[in-house]
């Protein structure tokens, strides 16, 4: 009896998005913790989606790990191209994408499914035009004293600015618009900075170790993120059972609020008082070197190519029982 051909893998990466060079990172970081894993791997690097969908149709590969990060790589775009195609893919799919870079849409869907999240204002482009914009985040800026302007729909901490007083308000909503068209003003908490892998393996929904979070110097923005030595991560974090069990319950209800499948790593503030507020949901999470789901699951005992391995593996499970990316629970 012929032994079974090792399962084939393309590993989608590159994208022309502020995000590319950290997707670049995780695609090649991938490539070779899925090598080690025992795949035969083909990576697809691109800087289009047309390029990137070419590749992909013409490609023989059982299951294609996404490691797209923003843009149309993680948006839902590229996930609902592939489902038509009836291509097998990693992690969530294209609504759940869709609903999680689209960070008002998060909000409002955390805010049904009584998942605790910080108050915010949306901006637009008009809003911007007609100069309407800056009053609106300084009445923000009034009502909750600290705010945070982000772009709606881009990861990474690109375009973030945390604003302590109104003359800080113009050139924080320039950099954000400059990112995207619609604008986040949202309520800073104070507290402790934190993020939590929610994981799906054969049926069980469980959480990988908690990541408390702590920048040497400022917030943890795009260079403590991605530069070594800039930040120090404790995992799992320092947390009382009560936190962990309120941690975990808003990390699964904000994961099932928007559909997600697989794997998802949910950013979130604990205040002093022990209370979490979900930021946000990342769908393609980070998968390079300083990353987060890498280190929650070395806490777990997984090395690189054993988390790769698990997510392939329970991706391709999760569609041969008819239960593809696209179904939202």
């Amino acid at each position: 009896m012929m032994p079974a051909e090792p399962t084939r893998v393309a590993v989608l990466f590159g994208g022309d998005s502020p995000e590319r060079e950290v997707s670049l990172s995780s695609g090649r970081a991938l490539c070779s913790a899925l090598e080690v894993a025992g795949f035969l791997v083909e990576p697809l690097e691109a800087d289009s989606p047309r390029r990137m969908l070419e590749m992909t149709g013409r490609s023989e590969a059982d299951v294609f790990f996404i490691a797209l990060h923003g843009s149309w790589g993680e948006d839902g775009r590229l996930q609902a191209a592939l489902d038509l195609m009836g291509k097998v893919f990693t992690g969530s799919g294209a609504t759940a994408c869709a609903l999680a870079m689209d960070k008002r849409a998060s909000k409002a869907l955390f805010a049904a499914a009584g998942v605790p999240t910080p108050r915010a204002v949306c901006l637009f482009s008009g809003d911007r035009a007609s100069g309407e914009a800056e009053g609106k985040a300084a009445d923000a800026l009034k009502r909750w004293g600290r705010i945070v302007i982000k772009p709606s729909g881009c990861g990474s901490t690109v375009g973030v600015t945390i604003v302590s007083s109104p003359a800080e308000v113009e050139e924080a909503l320039s950099l954000a618009f400059s990112f995207d068209s619609a604008v986040l003003v949202e309520e800073y908490i104070p507290g402790r900075e934190i993020t939590v892998t929610v994981w799906e393996e054969r049926g069980e929904t469980s959480l990988l170790p908690v990541i408390q979070i702590e920048p040497r110097q400022g917030f943890y923005d795009y260079q403590a993120k991605y530069t070594p030595g800039q930040t120090e991560y404790l995992c799992p974090a320092p947390l009382a059972p009560v936190e962990r069990e309120s941690v975990g319950g808003a990390a699964v209800a904000a994961h099932r609020s928007l559909g997600c499948r697989v794997f998802s790593r949910v950013d979130m503030r604990l205040t002093e008082e022990g209370h979490p507020y979900v930021l946000e949901v990342n769908t393609v999470p980070g998968m390079t070197a300083t990353s987060l789901v890498p280190k929650s699951a070395a806490a777990m005992g997984w090395g690189f190519d054993e988390l790769a391995r698990r997510i392939v593996r329970s991706s391709m499970e999760l569609r041969s029982a008819g239960t593809g990316p696209l179904t939202r629970r």
